[in-house]
Formats: structure tokens, sequence, C-alpha cells
């Protein structure tokens, strides 16, 4: 990329750069992790899609908890920071990130059907007996965990995330996480998309405002289910990561980097579920995004 502006941190998916004025450019790359693995093969587009995605959810759910953007529009953007930016970059709000990963899921599958499984509980709240994977739990569950700055992230109790946080914080987003999640849950199915879990993440500007940040019901702090193609005791067809996790499942791989390579096959599949997942989800042509 041609951005000039300071650069300040890379994660796993995105970069951030200092804008001046208590902002932050935050970029969306192409590059894909599973199992906290960044892989090799990059999606083309996924930046683009994955910003497209979260504009459009921070402006449905604004209402709900004010969140960190300020623009999306490159024209907005400050000297340093086009053209690569363009169409997978956000102007935001700076933040005190909350050290907490906060989850909401409506459906026993990933981490908490592992769980289930074994000992027959999510999070450690009892289940009913008998559940089978993918099924729709008996009601909506907060699950927040430890936002790891490597390895992997790990399951917290309330009263571990209370310790935490602090009880007044706690409740505000476990409340607000529950509220996003209904609410894209009800559009997503409205759309013929079960929205089956997601990670949210919130952060504190300087005036103590709490603030939804990162990205928000994307396809990679999410998992979508095509509802046509939706049956218990199993792993769904999916619009997310899901189907690259269920590629290296199939693999001999102990989940430390170097990852395998991807085959050519599953980064134009995953591609192509991203963009449907954005088209569908917002009913507008990802084309029109910015030249996608």
């Amino acid at each position: 990329m041609t951005i000039t502006l300071p650069h300040e941190y890379t994660g796993k998916v995105r970069d951030l750069y200092d804008a001046g004025d208590d902002r932050l450019l935050m970029v969306a790359s192409d590059r894909v992790s599973v199992f906290d693995v960044v892989l090799p093969d990059v999606i083309p587009d996924k930046g683009r899609v994955l910003t497209a995605i979260s504009s459009f959810w921070f402006e449905r759910v604004a209402d709900l908890l004010p969140n960190h953007v300020i623009s999306v529009d490159p024209a907005d953007f400050p000297p340093g920071s086009r053209p690569d930016a363009d169409g997978r970059a956000m102007l935001v709000r700076r933040t005190d990130p909350v050290r907490m990963e906060c989850i909401a899921r409506g459906y026993l599958f990933g981490g908490a059907w592992t769980e289930y499984r074994e000992v027959g509980t999510v999070q450690g709240r009892p289940m009913p007996t008998g559940m089978r994977e993918a099924e729709e739990l008996p009601q909506m569950l907060f699950t927040p965990t430890t936002k790891a700055e490597s390895g992997h992230d790990l399951p917290m109790s309330d009263a571990e995330a209370i310790a935490a946080v602090g009880a007044d914080v706690f409740e505000r987003l476990r409340d607000a996480a529950l509220a996003i999640y209904e609410r894209g849950a009800a559009h997503a199915a409205s759309r013929g998309i079960i929205l089956a879990d997601t990670k949210f993440e919130f952060g504190l500007a300087p005036d103590g405002e709490l603030l939804l940040i990162d990205e928000v019901l994307t396809p990679d702090s999410s998992r979508y289910w095509p509802a046509e193609d939706y049956e218990i005791g199993g792993s769904p067809p999916s619009f997310d990561k899901q189907y690259v996790r269920d590629y290296y499942l199939t693999l001999d791989w102990d989940r430390t980097p170097p990852a395998p390579p991807l085959p050519e096959a599953v980064i134009a599949g995953t591609r192509g579920r991203y963009i449907e997942a954005y088209e569908r989800l917002s009913g507008q042509s990802f084309a029109d995004w910015y030249g996608g």
C-alpha cells in the first residue's frame, strides 16, 4: 500500500494509522486467519467486503450504541491515505479498547458445541440434554472471552468478566452485544440468512463514552448460514471463514505457523461467499462499492 500516515499497529487483518486529532485510519487488508494463525494466502477483495459490510451495519445499529466511525468516504481521509485505502478503510475515533471479546450467540456451534459435547454446558451454563451441533439455543447467550495479544482467547465466566471490567461496564457490554445481535439476526433472517453467533469489540473514547469499534457483523467476526441449506447435526454451509476452517480440518496440520497454502478453489470460493454475504445482507451490488 502507498499509505504514508504514521503506522501504529498491524493486526491479523487490519492496519491502523495515526490520522491526527484523536483519529485513526483503519485499513482492512485481504489477509485471513484461522485458529489464530494468519494464512500465507490472501482472499482478493476481502478487505473491501469487510469494510462494506461493517459500514452497512454500523449505520443500522447506531441507535443501539454509538460507534467510532467518522467516515468511509476517501474524500474525508487525511493526506497520505489514498489511493490504496479506497473502499477498504474507515476514518474512526481513537478509543481505549475494552480488553474483552464480547460474543453473542444463538446457536450451538464452535467452541460452544465443543464444551456442550464434553460437559453439557455452554460457558458454564447448563443446557438441555440431547442438543445437536448447530441447533438453536433456548435463548441468546452472552459469552465473553479474554482478548489475547497472541495465541487463543479463553472463555470467561460472568464473574471473571465482571472482575476484569467492572459490573457496570459488564452490564453495558452484555446488553449492547445482545441487542445488536438480536437486530442483526432479525435483519439477516429477512434476507434468508441465519446469524449463528458474532463477536463485538468495544472501546472507551477519551471522554469516557462507550463505543462499538473495529468491525461489526462481518463474515470474519460472525457465523452466517444460508437458511435454505441449514440443517441441524453438522457444520452448515456458510458465508464466513468456516469454509476455510473446514478445509484445514481435513489436513494433518497442528494449527501452528506456518499454515499450509490454500488451494485456488478455496480462495475463489471464500471470496465468492464473502461477496454474496454483503450483497444478500445489504441488497446492494459489491461492484458499486468503490469499484469492488
